[in-house]
């Protein structure tokens, strides 16, 4: 009876996990509306443990996270161009990232994980460029 009760604990938490689970997929695009050079969407909440995909819809973009732009203990993380790409987010905080050939364009995007701001002093410090300069401080502040 207890090794039923152990199996029976085992398979709920490996089902409760996967239920938990909300992988995202955002598109790396050339035009989206009348914006050029984005991200389907600009700021992404997920949960500790989720997968973000990035899909190369168009062609010329790739993801890279900002350099003092992600919590600590996270490495260096760049996607080759035209790939469709993937990131598994295990720590939480905020993650800055851009299109490296476009962030003076605007393409840049936020992923917030876990609803840990703790590092936002760090992505407000962040010297953006170009138009993402003038698209950074709204975005930050709807964090």
């Amino acid at each position: 009876m207890k090794s039923l009760k152990l199996f029976l604990s085992i398979i709920f938490t490996i089902v409760a996990t996967n239920v938990s689970a909300a992988d995202v997929t955002l598109e790396m695009l050339n035009k989206l509306g009348k914006e050029t050079m984005v991200f389907s969407e600009k700021v992404v909440k997920i949960n500790v443990g989720d997968t973000v995909f990035w899909k190369a819809t168009d062609k010329g973009h790739n993801v890279e996270f900002i350099k003092g732009g992600t919590p600590e203990g996270v490495g260096k993380f760049k996607s080759k161009y035209n790939v469709d790409t993937e990131y598994k987010f295990t720590i939480p905080g905020i993650y800055a990232y851009w299109c490296t050939p476009h962030k003076g364009m605007g393409m840049i995007g936020f992923v917030v994980v876990g609803d840990d701001k703790s590092n936002l002093d760090a992505i407000k410090a962040i010297r953006f460029m170009g138009k993402s300069k003038k698209i950074a401080p709204e975005l930050i502040n709807s964090l």
